[in-house]
């Protein structure tokens, strides 16, 4: 089976989202505008008011103005000089897609500035921002770094007043969750949100992360792309019902039934008259500075009400997976088992042979998971990177950059899938003839980091700040690292990237039994090749040791161990590999024919 036999992708499209011929321009009119509005700079950040990961075409500002499309970044226009923030993920994306002649890109810790934004405002100057899109963490955070040079103010978006063509807000299909998906009905979870609220004491929390208000109410959507959710705002009061802020037009009399008895409905343009209320009614309100909009903080604040600023409180249950979410989970992740070994299969005969491209390759993967019905969407734009591209951590093929697969070369290929039952999130890096002897000395380091995750046992109460280690130590001892998390906590049927748990040096809650996270270790060797290994895991308890936890393995597909220097492995981690191997064998197996069987069945065998 070729390439080209393939169907179209659905999931994904290969064209160029921005172009940086058009920054010249767009700069020029957004610099009018700032004269027109008495100010000396203006913010653009990646986010929207909901701090999604996508953000749906309306709420794509900063690719609007500087081209870039990265996941993470802010842009600071001033009246002659601009400056694109990026963190080292897109130091290699950022300079290709925007134009480098009129914004300069700089590194920064991820999602903000650093002390040269001082070079771009004028000193004495005003830097405006739009309150809907920044928390007020964020404000402080720039108020200090710009004392005593700048001021920053609020401000109408100054990108919206020059956006003509600016597509409308998305207005999508809203369903609900049966009880076998959500396993917790809605007002049992309205409950144990109201006991939060009160033990923060506390008469109401705003929600604005559509994960957590979906996750509430048990309902999804498609407001933005990969992501199944629903974009609004919620008040939950202390006691009584919550009340939804849609857009007016997704208010629909369908909807109105399916939330009878468990929550109100209002237009989101009624809000800010909301937040008024509970501040002139002396309320306490929780909000969390780390993802509420100042704009609603301001609100709240200039009406009177008393804040208790704290960590939105359905993160932490909703990290949580209950029985039911899990089994939707472990049926995604059988369900992707299969496609993957359609997958891995079909590349293993094509790649030796040339002709693959990174397209095609995408275009493969997609096709042999749209066969099961029960997948809707990709979990995010699959990373397909041949050879130097998959040194690029978060690369994204285009028409323009589809680079062939030579013979020979590493393959890294990272995606996911979003299937009714749960969200699946994979890397498997690929071997199309002879590694060299450094491909195989770091492809076994990345794989035994991956291993000490997969072995890990702990006490409760570990985080994952404490145990990133682990995963790093193989590395360290040849001299390299990689530059990104080694994981990040996965939402059931929701978003690939959620929080508060993870691995890395930055998360610091505790793992509970039922959390989902990544275990993704990585090598990059630039203009060279890339190297990751990825599963899922998720938290239960061990069963020797009372008071400890381990991990359990979701995500079944084999890993290459044609590029594994043997030698480099000890004897426990030779029998985890064969363990997963054959356990990959014994629940996929049964499920694929013929040559896809006999492949898998040789890729599963013992070391």
């Amino acid at each position: 089976m070729t390439a080209q036999s393939f169907p179209a992708t659905v999931f994904q499209s290969f064209d160029e989202k921005s172009d940086s011929r058009t920054v010249a321009p767009r700069l020029a009119a957004l610099r009018q505008a700032m004269a027109k509005a008495g100010v000396d700079g203006f913010l653009i950040p990646r986010a929207d008011a909901h701090r999604g990961e996508s953000v749906p075409a309306s709420e794509a500002r900063l690719a609007y103005v500087s081209g870039f499309t990265g996941s993470a970044g802010l842009a600071v226009v001033g009246p002659k000089k601009a400056a694109l923030f990026v963190d080292s993920r897109y130091t290699l994306q950022a300079p290709a897609q925007t134009d480098t002649k009129r914004i300069a890109v700089v590194q920064t810790d991820r999602g903000g500035m650093n002390e040269a934004v001082t070079t771009i405002v004028p000193k004495g100057g005003l830097l405006a921002y739009d309150p809907w899109l920044h928390t007020p963490g964020e404000v402080r955070e720039m108020t200090t770094l710009l004392a005593g040079h700048a001021t920053l103010v609020p401000s109408p978006n100054l990108v919206d007043a020059i956006w003509a063509d600016r597509p409308g807000a998305p207005v999508s299909t809203i369903e609900f969750l049966g009880h076998n998906r959500a396993g917790q009905t809605a007002p049992d979870k309205i409950a144990e949100i109201q006991q939060a609220i009160a033990a923060d004491q506390a008469d109401a929390v705003v929600l604005t992360l559509p994960e957590s208000i979906c996750w509430l109410l048990n309902m999804r959507g498609r407001d933005v792309p990969n992501t199944p959710f629903v974009l609004g705002f919620a008040i939950v009061p202390k006691k009584g019902q919550p009340t939804l802020y849609l857009d007016p037009t997704k208010i629909t009399d369908e909807l109105r039934t399916a939330l009878a008895g468990v929550a109100k409905l209002a237009s989101s343009k009624t809000l800010p008259a909301a937040l008024t209320r509970l501040g002139k009614s002396a309320k306490a309100v929780l909000v969390d500075p780390a993802s509420a909009p100042e704009a609603i903080v301001s609100a709240l604040k200039q009406a009177g009400a008393r804040l208790v600023e704290k960590r939105d409180p359905v993160l932490l249950p909703k990290s949580r997976k209950n029985p039911a979410e899990l089994s939707g989970m472990r049926e995604a992740h059988l369900l992707d088992g299969v496609a993957l070994a359609k997958f891995l299969a079909w590349f293993d005969d094509a790649a030796p042979k040339g002709g693959l491209t990174e397209i095609g390759i995408v275009t493969a993967l997609e096709a042999f998971r749209r066969e099961e019905e029960s997948c809707v969407d990709a979990s995010f734009d699959t990373i397909s990177g041949a050879g130097p591209n998959g040194a690029i951590v978060h690369y994204r093929v285009t028409g323009k950059t589809d680079r062939a697969l030579n013979p020979g070369e590493l393959m890294l290929v990272d995606s996911g899938a979003q299937y009714l039952s749960g969200t699946t999130d994979i890397t498997r890096t690929l071997s199309t003839g002879k590694p060299s002897d450094e491909e195989r000395d770091r492809y076994t380091r990345v794989l035994k980091g991956m291993i000490a995750i997969s072995m890990a046992r702990f006490p409760k109460g570990t985080t994952g700040a404490q145990i990133d280690v682990l995963a790093r130590q193989f590395l360290w001892q040849a001299g390299v690292t990689y530059n990104h998390g080694t994981g990040h906590g996965v939402g059931a049927y929701l978003g690939v990237h959620e929080g508060p748990v993870g691995i890395s040096s930055r998360y610091t809650t505790p793992f509970e039994v039922g959390n989902v996270i990544s275990n993704e270790p990585g090598y990059y060797k630039a203009d060279a090749y890339g190297i990751r290994i990825e599963n899922l895991i998720t938290v239960i308890e061990n069963a020797d040791f009372p008071g400890y936890l381990e991990f359990e393995t979701l995500t079944l597909a084999p890993i290459d161990k044609r590029l594994i220097r043997k030698s480099l492995l000890s004897e426990a981690e030779r029998e985890w590999l064969d363990a997963y191997h054959h356990r990959v064998w014994k629940e996929i197996g049964p499920r694929v024919k013929g040559k896809v069987r006999d492949w898998l069945k040789e890729a599963t065998g013992a070391l």
